[in-house]
């Protein structure tokens, strides 16, 4: 840490990354939080200590964010296996869907290729069909 001076004169703390946190487009851990917290409470100022409650509900709110994290990350992976059984489930049925062109068209499902956009269809002799654009499934 290095002592700094702010505009009005007051001095103030510049915190930097513990050593071997990431830095720059890379989040900060749980980890790096608590270590910054640690450093933070042993380079306070004794005559005006910190409110210890603030820590307290700091670390609350990053635990919060990192289960909201988390949750968002589980749902996303639900979400793409949703996606790959649905049109896993539509080998052998014929459905109707619309083409890059806006027409109406319908065909036997004879396979499905899974890229990083997801799942595509191959309908009779046309292929890279995207899930979204089946109208009907029969």
């Amino acid at each position: 840490m290095t002592s700094t001076s702010s505009i009005d004169g007051t001095a103030g703390t510049q915190i930097s990354p513990p050593a071997g946190s990431t830095t720059g487009t890379d989040s900060l851990g749980e980890n790096d939080f608590l270590e910054l917290m640690m450093d933070q409470l042993k380079n306070q100022n004794p005559l005006d200590p910190s409110d210890p409650t603030q820590y307290m509900s700091e670390l609350a709110s990053f635990s919060s964010l990192e289960q909201e994290m988390d949750i968002s990350t589980s749902a996303a992976t639900s979400a793409s296996e949703d996606t790959s059984s649905a049109a896993i489930n539509l080998l052998g049925k014929t459905v109707t869907y619309t083409d890059a062109n806006g027409n109406s068209d319908s065909g036997t499902v004879s396979s499905v290729d899974f890229g990083t956009s997801g799942p595509t269809l191959t309908i009779g002799s046309a292929s890279g069909i995207a899930l979204s654009s089946i109208t009907e499934a029969s």
